[in-house]
Parts: C-alpha cells; sequence; structure tokens
C-alpha cells in the first residue's frame, strides 16, 4: 500500500489507541489524544505529547486546532490558536516529527490531562505558494525549528 497522508505513533510509544482517527463520518477533524498524563499548573503553558507523527504529501500541511469544549469543559486552550504541522517535520532528526499540543491552563487550579484524552484535532489541507517561490531550505530540527 502506498502510504499518501496519515498518522504513526513515534517510536517511544507503543499504545495504538493514540492514533488519531474521526469520530463521525462528517467531522474534517482527527482527534489527537494526551499520550502521557500531564499537569498544567494555573497560567502555565505546557507542551502535551500525543505520541503521533504525521506523514503527508508535497503541498499539505496538518493544522491543528484546539477542540471547542477545551475551555468550557477543561480551563485549556491551544496557545498559539493554530499550529502547524509542516510536511518536513515528519521524521525529523530531534524527536521523529512528534506532535506535540501547546495548551494554556486558563483557570486557577491544576489541570489533569489523562493519557487517552482527546486534547486537540488535526485536519489535512492543501497549501499555495506565491509566484516565484524558491525555497530550498531543510529543515533542521524540531518543534519551533524553523523561525530560530
Amino acid at each position: 500500500m502506498t502510504k499518501i497522508r496519515g498518522f504513526e505513533l513515534v517510536s517511544t510509544f507503543t499504545n495504538q489507541e493514540l492514533l488519531p482517527k474521526r469520530e463521525t463520518a462528517h467531522a474534517a477533524g482527527y482527534d489527537l489524544k494526551v499520550a502521557v498524563t500531564t499537569e498544567i499548573a494555573p497560567g502555565e503553558i505546557k507542551l502535551v505529547p500525543t505520541g503521533v507523527k504525521a506523514y503527508m504529501q508535497a503541498g499539505e500541511v496538518l493544522y491543528l486546532f484546539d477542540r471547542s469544549s477545551n475551555p468550557r469543559k477543561k480551563g485549556l486552550v491551544l496557545i498559539n490558536s493554530v499550529g502547524v504541522i509542516d510536511g518536513d517535520y515528519y521524521g525529523n532528526p530531534n524527536n521523529e516529527g512528534h506532535i506535540f499540543a501547546q495548551m494554556q491552563n486558563i483557570t486557577d487550579e491544576t489541570v489533569v490531562l489523562e493519557e487517552g484524552e482527546r486534547i486537540v484535532q488535526g485536519v489535512f489541507m492543501p497549501f499555495l505558494l506565491v509566484d516565484g517561490d524558491e525555497a530550498t531550505g531543510t529543515r533542521t530540527g524540531g518543534f519551533g525549528s524553523t523561525g530560530k
């Protein structure tokens, strides 16, 4: 089978239940889950591991969006509003392309995320390039590495 786009576990995780899936036939997003029970103190911003990486075709991107219930039910927000997972993040030497959700606790109490809880949703999308785009750089790192 030819791989087109999808998710795989990073090498340090074995729980197949972490692999994202859609919950309904018309859902656009694949639910990514918490891979390790994580505590987030009041006001703290924390990278929450999902245990997965994503592969895709050239001209595609994986966007991470907050689940609509997170602020109201958990007191959490995806702090950067939308996560952008580039195709060349997959398999990078720093962390294999492990996807993290950058969450902030907006409550006055510690929030505990249990392993297996749905935390963000990922949507694969095509993207466009401008005339004359000649980007030739190569990713050399993991999370947040392209803007160093």
